[in-house]
């Protein structure tokens, strides 16, 4: 199986191959960190206190978050570190198996319990990416590789509190929107919706400057959560710009998908994101997308709706959607230009 960490290893590179150089346009251009461009940050533990004033300052503050950024960084979250720690060493582990034995999830169908590879989609991507990924299935149904030796059970757990800080999240989404806390959760059925646990592998690279670790674009789902080791890459679009991302230890970073986009009905937007690559050392991140099922369709929510505020999206299936993003190149927010009205 063909991996950007196999051609580095492969190799003494001193230049990257013509077919991982990526164009930079003149936008392409970084904001440094301000005051005026600080991420917000979410109190997981104001968000879920008994405390009726500190929680609803804490959810005034969340439905802000996904208004003005489509993005936040959520700490006092209870994430045990040790848990974080593991899960990243396990993902070296996985990343450090033969390219024979990484090459048993090698599949190229979208919907694979567990599938490995590089850049996006080798088959319509016209520059590859200086990526490589493993993607799990992990909700409703837990999917992971049998090897390295335990990091299925580290997946599970991590899986499975990811969930549980979701969840507590959409429940204040809900809330901030003026709507019952359950509203999304009994809309878009999350108890039994998809998880899809993403992660990336960045090898060095020694031509940072010409290659691209993903492009610009946006997430499918409701919610995406990530977390990463400590070297950034992350770079989010804000009021045209770039803002290269440095969260705090041990927090996690939320940014609002396509699909919170459609059911606000165009009130929260998706953010748009990309990530660079260094010359340092390998910069490796872990996303879970959590969306409704798979066969949900997804539509703005009636009460969203009104005749100065007529539906914005038409209503398309989770995995029609999917399908969608998945056949087309990473593009800015071309998937759901698609579905626009």
């Amino acid at each position: 199986m063909f991996t950007v960490k196999g051609l580095v290893e492969s190799n003494c590179l001193r230049s990257i191959p013509s077919k991982y150089m990526c164009l930079k346009k003149p936008e392409d251009s970084i904001l440094q960190e301000t005051d005026e461009n600080i991420i917000p940050t979410i109190d997981f533990s104001q968000l879920t206190s008994a405390n009726p004033n500190e929680r609803s300052k804490a959810i005034q503050q969340l439905g802000d978050a996904c208004r003005d950024w489509g993005f936040f960084m959520l700490i006092n979250h209870g994430m045990p570190e040790t848990l974080r720690d593991e899960l990243l060493r396990g993902s070296q582990s996985f990343f450090d198996l033969t390219e024979e034995e990484k090459g048993e999830y090698g599949g190229g169908n979208l919907f694979d319990p567990v599938r490995c590879g590089t850049s996006f989609n080798v088959r319509v991507d016209k520059t590859l990416f200086w990526r490589d990924y493993l993607k799990c299935h992990v909700h409703p149904q837990f999917h992971a590789p049998s090897k390295p030796s335990g990091f299925s059970e580290t997946l599970e757990e991590y899986a499975t509190k990811s969930r549980e800080l979701v969840g507590e999240l959409l429940k204040g989404i809900s809330k901030s929107l003026g709507l019952e806390e359950n509203y999304i959760h009994e809309r878009m059925n999350v108890e039994s919706g998809s998880q899809l646990l993403v992660i990336n592998f960045y090898p060095p690279c020694p031509k940072p400057e010409l290659a691209m670790g993903l492009p610009a674009h946006t997430d499918h789902g409701l919610l995406t959560l990530l977390m990463q080791n400590e070297l950034g890459g992350l770079q989010i679009q804000h009021n045209g710009k770039w803002i290269p991302i440095h969260p705090l230890p041990n927090s996690f970073l939320i940014n609002t998908g396509d699909h919170m986009e459609i059911l606000t009905n165009g009130k929260y937007k998706s953010v748009i994101h990309r990530a660079v690559v260094n010359q340092k050392a390998t910069r490796i991140s872990v996303g879970t997308a959590h969306g409704p099922p798979l066969d949900a369709t997804v539509s703005p929510a009636p009460e969203l709706v009104s005749e100065d505020n007529p539906s914005a999206f038409r209503g398309i299936k989770y995995r029609d959607y999917l399908q969608l993003q998945q056949s087309n190149e990473l593009d800015g927010k071309s998937c759901l230009d698609r579905i626009r009205i």
